[in-house]
């Protein structure tokens, strides 16, 4: 037998070897494999079932309910929005809470905080907001700002900063300057000026073309007295 031969049948042997040792794991441990494929296939078939035949209709429902609540708030009638009649509309708040599970359930609960913050109720607002989780950009960016905004109301100006940093560095061309000057204004309360000087100046720099922008040198001038 040739040397290119030897290894060619050491490798067989090597494989064979392989094999015989894979087969008998199998048989040893065959009634532990089937349980742990027949598991996984009953949590995806459970998983499949759960959207297809709860979740996917009860977001159908839920986007149905939406549609009439936001046509009141489109009037301004939030507490309608917020609420319902009864009749025609269950209301942002109810909708979040029978749909939670739902896309559309926690955008209600965003509009709840929205409608709730245009009543003056802002910590229920708060509580509303701080349930959204969305995967807009634009608008989980303004729901933190918002936040802050609630926070600015009741007093708590180190909260409402915090959160106004946080819609910040979502980095969004058109929301980034409206709560940095927000950020600063609250800085200024603190009489943190630097940190107020920082915003008003990264508006300047990073967006001049910025509506904030157009009068940014006042506040400048203001926190460098």
């Amino acid at each position: 037998m040739s040397k290119k031969e030897e290894i060619k049948h050491d490798e067989l042997e090597k494989v064979e070897s392989v094999l015989t040792a894979t087969e008998a794991f199998i048989e040893k441990y065959q009634k532990q494999i089937l349980i742990g494929v027949g598991t996984i296939v009953l949590v995806v078939l459970v998983v499949l079932s759960f959207r297809n035949f709860y979740l996917q209709p009860r977001e159908v429902l839920a986007q149905n309910e939406m549609y009439k609540s936001q046509s009141a708030f489109a009037t301004d009638s939030f507490k309608l929005a917020l609420e319902g009649n009864g009749v025609e509309s269950i209301g942002f708040k109810e909708i979040s809470s029978e749909y939670g599970f739902t896309e559309s359930g926690k955008l209600a609960a965003a509009y709840a905080g929205i409608c709730y913050y245009k009543l003056g109720q802002f910590e229920a607002a708060i509580d509303y907001l701080s349930k959204y989780s969305g995967k807009d950009g634009y608008f989980s960016t303004s729901v933190q700002g918002l936040i802050g905004d609630c926070y600015v109301e009741l007093n708590e100006t180190e909260k409402a900063v915090k959160y106004f940093e946080k819609a910040v560095s979502a980095n969004n061309e058109i929301l980034s300057p409206v709560y940095l000057k927000k950020a600063a204004l609250v800085y200024e309360s603190l009489k943190e000026l630097d940190k107020a000087e920082k915003n008003y100046l990264t508006i300047k720099e990073k967006f001049p073309k910025s509506t904030e922008a157009t009068d940014v040198e006042k506040y400048i001038a203001r926190v460098q007295k």
